[in-house]
């Protein structure tokens, strides 16, 4: 009698593209290393700066993808957004910082580098206020290029905010706390977001793994944090430590009714000050 064959479950590969920072690889750290069992899911990592994977969603390139949250308002036709893997800071956010002892009611007569055009940070800062002139630099030249004088003004997003008073320079604006102040609510950066195409059942079972991963980092912290390390930069492990934890946290596990309401808020007052062309409708997989 013939024995049986064995017919192996067809694997799909799920594409995956998140930064390469300290904090992304942390939460992508239980997959990317294969300790989870994904139910023949096989998830293939990119890693691309968050401008480029801003740019990429908008052409709908990975399954699953980091984006800005200012920038889910040109895509939000492709792609839903995951219930966790956001970077939102309470009480705090990007930095605005300079040289000089600049005030917030100078922004009007300052010349700003900025992280680019589609991220949250720079978004957040023109809803504070528009009428500035700004230059996009790269995020890791940002205070290079303000200490050089090249501008009066960086808005840091990253690691940069830890330590950017060791480079001599000073904050004019902290838009985490001035956004607390004012709405009560966290500030959303970057969330993961995953494409329509796939269907409810898939989306819904790829977010349940790389929800896995995010917990199993967070149990497996030291572990994590070491895997984390070879993507931070030269950032001494105490740093990439604060850093992480400044970003990854309960609100990452699951944004919670305060971090959907943050969200909605800012992409709400974005097309109402008229920097969003569109009303966007946030859609969340449950």
């Amino acid at each position: 009698m013939d024995a049986k064959t064995e017919v192996k479950p067809e694997i799909r590969t799920i594409t995956v593209a998140h930064s390469p920072d300290s904090d992304d690889a942390f939460m992508f750290y239980g997959l990317a290393t294969n300790k989870l069992e994904t139910e023949g899911l096989k998830f293939v990592h990119a890693l691309k700066d968050i401008q480029t994977l801003n740019e990429d969603a908008k052409n709908g390139v990975y399954d699953v993808t980091a984006v800005s949250f200012h920038a889910y308002a040109y895509i939000s036709d492709k792609y839903a957004l995951l219930p966790h893997g956001a970077s939102i800071g309470d009480k705090y956010g990007p930095i605005l910082v300079s040289k000089e002892q600049y005030k917030p009611e100078d922004i009007p007569n300052l010349k700003i580098a900025i992280p680019g055009e589609l991220t949250s940070a720079f978004l957040a800062l023109r809803i504070y206020n528009q009428d500035f002139e700004y230059t996009v630099v790269p995020f890791d030249e940002i205070i290079d290029y303000v200490q050089k004088g090249k501008a009066d003004a960086g808005l840091l997003i990253h690691e940069g905010q830890l330590f950017y008073k060791q480079m001599g320079l000073s904050k004019v604006l902290d838009l985490g706390e001035w956004w607390h102040e004012r709405t009560g609510l966290p500030l959303p950066m970057g969330g993961n977001a995953i494409r329509r195409e796939l269907g409810e059942d898939l989306m819904r079972q790829i977010s349940k793994h790389l929800h896995r991963s995010i917990v199993y980092s967070m149990e497996n912290r030291e572990d994590a944090l070491a895997y984390a390390m070879q993507f931070a930069r030269d950032m001494p492990p105490e740093l990439a430590d604060r850093f992480v934890a400044m970003w990854v946290n309960d609100l990452t596990l699951d944004y919670g009714e305060r971090g959907k309401e943050g969200v909605k808020r800012l992409l709400q007052e974005g097309f109402d000050k008229g920097i969003i062309k569109n009303h966007v409708e946030v859609d969340f997989v449950e």
